[in-house]
């Protein structure tokens, strides 16, 4: 399945954040995002799943003009950068909530052993991204929608993530934005900048030294 969007017109008091935008996602495959701070990588993740709503954009489904919102057609699932689970939500409810199962995660974080009945505020936040990561990452969607999953998040978990990723893209479509460019470099099968409201295929790190994002020793 292939998702796209373009034709974006976004502002905000009377600054516009998108309004050259081109990105293609489909399933097999990892659309990494990458651009700085305020750039609107978190607006184009909320237009694509429906939470926010622009001025004008064409997201299409194989080629298909999406009227509805992809979380009411059960299209998408969407990690947020903000908290997910509610603080007082014991863990192993939420895994029953998302129908996750626990053994499989406690094969891949047997650091959590324990962390069934605890209550979320219990967590620490980086205990509590990865958690969020796993369950939006068993979602049974076509898309997986990955606002900055790595924040927080020590680096052998990343690497456990990166390759639940791997995994999950076989099934569906991932979309991730994060500012550990390496890890989405590495993670991802092609990658866009935004920068100037508008979209920039990105084949390499030289590509990123000469939109001034990083700089190469």
């Amino acid at each position: 399945m292939k998702l796209e969007i373009d034709n974006i017109e976004l502002s905000f008091e009377n600054r516009k954040i998108l309004y050259g935008v081109y990105l293609q996602a489909e399933s097999g495959m990892v659309t990494g995002i990458l651009g700085r701070n305020g750039c609107g990588k978190t607006s184009l993740l909320r237009i694509l799943f429906g939470s926010l709503k622009p001025k004008f954009a064409n997201i299409r489904l194989n080629g298909f003009h999406q009227k509805e919102k992809l979380y009411l057609s059960d299209s998408a699932a969407y990690l947020p950068q903000h908290q997910l689970l509610p603080n007082t939500l014991k863990l192993g409810k939420a895994f029953d909530f998302f129908k996750a199962d626990w053994s499989r995660f406690m094969a891949v974080f047997p650091s959590f052993h324990g962390y069934r009945n605890t209550k979320i505020n219990l967590l620490s936040s980086g205990e509590v991204r990865v958690a969020e990561t796993y369950l939006i990452l068993q979602s049974n969607k076509p898309f997986i929608l990955l606002d900055e999953p790595f924040s927080f998040i020590s680096p052998v978990y990343v690497e456990k993530i990166i390759a639940l990723i791997k995994i999950k893209k076989h099934k569906s479509g991932i979309i991730i934005t994060d500012h550990f460019y390496r890890d989405i470099l590495k993670v991802s099968d092609s990658v866009y900048f935004l920068k100037d409201g508008c979209s920039k295929l990105i084949k390499s790190h030289r590509d990123l030294e000469n939109e001034g994002y990083i700089t190469l020793d």
